[in-house]
């Protein structure tokens, strides 16, 4: 009787194992291995916009895309420090005199995105670098670093900038994946050309996103699917969930930083954007985008944004 009870609970053990590792290796594939396929990433419930609002904004988008189908951009590539090959797209501006800025996409995006701040950049003058992130777009990578190994990268592309682009006044502006990206890179030695970072809709760490995206997605608890599929993303992708964080690499900040985040995103809570703030180092600005959701500050309060963006700027260029 005694080596049944000991044969079922081994049984249970091993099949519960295979379970886990089948569901750390499920979630791998679907959050960190790269992908060309979209992924549905929980956002809570959808905010109806009126139908002027939505016409305006077509209107907007018409016009910023033709403006982009005017200008040239100049493909460039580095060799990152682990091998890949990580391209970006370079628009020139004659009168930058030396002022750039490197725009950091999000989740499954590209280069070939935000267009809108693109064209709001070139129209102050600066030069605008906006590289596709490992694993996403024309670079190399086969996973997802979520804006850990990304930080590294940034490093090189603004070094690029310094001695192949002229640049000497460099911002970074990140959203979303890309938020955490420059947050990241923050904590970094960064050199004195970088003037400023702003983070539009970061994430505290890679951890804390992914549960709270496990829990409204999956209805699961974060412990311990979490653990097991950190461990393969360690193994296949060279990092934890937890060494990857924003909120880390903030305490070491000493640049000025502008925190941007809507006050109805569920995709990435609000509250990390108020956790992000008060761990920072450096001197640093909060605003809470009133009705905005995920990464949509720019779209709802498109002037309001530009206003407090050029002053950060013009402040930051001034130390």
């Amino acid at each position: 009787m005694k080596k049944r009870i000991i044969w079922i609970a081994g049984s249970v053990i091993i099949l519960l194992s295979a379970a886990l590792l089948g569901a750390g290796n499920y979630f791998y594939n679907v959050a960190i291995n790269r992908s060309h396929e979209p992924v549905e990433l929980y956002s809570g419930e959808a905010h109806t916009a009126s139908a002027a609002f939505e016409e305006e904004q077509q209107a907007k988008l018409e016009d910023v895309l033709k403006w982009t189908e005017e200008q040239t951009f100049e493909q460039l590539e580095i060799t990152s420090a682990d091998g890949l090959k990580l391209k970006a797209l370079f628009l020139k501006n004659p009168d930058s005199d030396g002022k750039a800025v490197i725009l950091a996409h999000g989740y499954k995006g590209n280069s070939r995105q935000m267009p809108g701040i693109t064209k709001f950049y070139y129209e102050l003058g600066y030069d605008v670098l906006k590289p596709d992130a490992r694993g996403h777009g024309e670079s190399d990578g086969d996973y997802i670093g979520y804006g850990w190994h990304e930080r590294k990268d940034y490093l090189q592309w603004i070094d690029l900038l310094k001695k192949e682009k002229g640049g000497t006044s460099i911002f970074l502006h990140g959203f979303s994946m890309g938020a955490a990206t420059v947050l990241m890179a923050s904590g970094e030695d960064l050199p004195s050309e970088v003037k400023g970072i702003i983070a539009d809709s970061g994430y505290t760490t890679v951890y804390e996103e992914l549960a709270h995206q496990l829990k409204h997605m999956y209805h699961l608890p974060s412990f311990p699917l979490m653990q097991i599929t950190s461990v393969f993303t360690k193994i296949r992708a060279g990092y934890s969930f937890r060494e990857a964080s924003a909120i880390e690499q903030v305490r070491k900040n000493k640049l000025p930083l502008f925190i941007i985040h809507g006050d109805r995103d569920d995709l990435v809570p609000t509250d990390m954007a108020y956790e992000i703030y008060g761990k920072a180092g450096g001197k640093k600005e909060l605003w809470i985008v009133p009705g905005a959701g995920h990464t949509d500050g720019y779209t709802v309060a498109e002037q309001e944004y530009q206003e407090k963006l050029k002053e950060f700027l013009e402040a930051a260029l001034a130390q």
